[in-house]
């Protein structure tokens, strides 16, 4: 049998539960996940390496309209993701109704060449009978290759579209090694940890005004030691990141350090300081210096 490979990309709205899917595909956590929209904001790539095929998915930040700089980065990165892949998953939540989000990720796709797979996530949140409503308004939308439910979160249909996917892969070379999960360098990949954890325990508007930076990350025999600072655009952000006493700062940095010594297999010592970096997210450069 001949060897596939090839590459997906995996799009649809804030929090449709992209990351979630590639996580579960990987079976590695390498795309940071939380109740908050608009979490993912670079392109991620995990692997996928079976005993025919190597696939290269492309998890993306949600398409919306959205304002600002960032949000603007954000968009293009999932657009230009497109280009040169061989599918699209094109995943949606079968629990709420069409968007105007839903409809500028149809936008994005038309006029696609590659085949674009249509995935209702979070089906175990939903009677079964209220997809099909949902299910004919997008078949009229889009002629959608295959309309595939699943529960990223559960698994549920995981190994169906992967099948499904699989069948559509050109023949192909190895891109990666055997062992590979992910592209990403680990400096990236701890940032994100962090990030992540920033976004579950902040309030209000501070998750969308961080970014997080390595400034240092020293592999010994027994530990790494990783130094990385959280900017953020106002002192009062700053405050409600540190917490009273520092509380907030630590319980970010246990819950970042226990992931990351998950992922990277070895004990770390994690030092986090808080730096702010006035309207980053209006200054071209600033986005620049930041990887956006």
């Amino acid at each position: 049998m001949a060897f596939k490979s090839g590459f997906i990309s995996i799009i649809g709205r804030p929090n449709a539960g992209k990351s979630t899917l590639l996580n579960r595909i990987t079976g590695e956590k390498i795309s940071i996940v939380s109740p908050k929209p608009q979490t993912t904001r670079n392109v991620i790539r995990g692997v996928l390496n079976r005993e025919d095929s190597q696939i290269i998915f492309i998890d993306t930040p949600g398409i919306h309209k959205g304002k600002g700089l960032l949000n603007e980065f954000m968009v293009k990165e999932a657009v230009s993701s497109l280009s040169d892949v061989d599918a699209v998953v094109l995943l949606v939540e079968s629990e709420k109704p069409v968007s105007d989000d839903d409809r500028l990720v149809l936008e994005a796709v038309k006029g696609l060449k590659c085949p674009v797979i249509l995935c209702l996530n979070k089906v175990d949140q939903v009677d079964k009978r209220q997809l099909l409503p949902l299910i004919d308004e997008y078949s009229k939308a889009y002629a959608f290759r295959e309309i595939i439910p699943i529960s990223a979160l559960k698994g549920e249909g995981v190994e169906l579209l992967l099948t499904t996917l699989t069948a559509l892969m050109p023949e192909g070379p190895k891109y990666f090694p055997d062992d590979s999960v992910t592209d990403l360098p680990e400096r990236f990949i701890v940032a994100e940890m962090v990030r992540e954890k920033v976004f579950l325990y902040a309030r209000e508007e501070v998750p969308y005004s961080v970014a997080v930076t390595v400034d240092k990350f020293t592999e010994k025999k027994d530990i790494i030691s990783i130094s990385a600072t959280i900017n953020v655009e106002r002192e009062s952000q700053k405050g409600i990141v540190i917490g009273k006493g520092g509380a907030m700062l630590k319980k970010i940095g246990s819950s970042a350090r226990q992931e990351i010594e998950g992922l990277l297999g070895k004990k770390v010592f994690l030092e986090l300081f808080v730096r702010v970096h006035k309207e980053w997210t209006k200054k071209p450069g600033a986005l620049k210096d930041f990887g956006y």
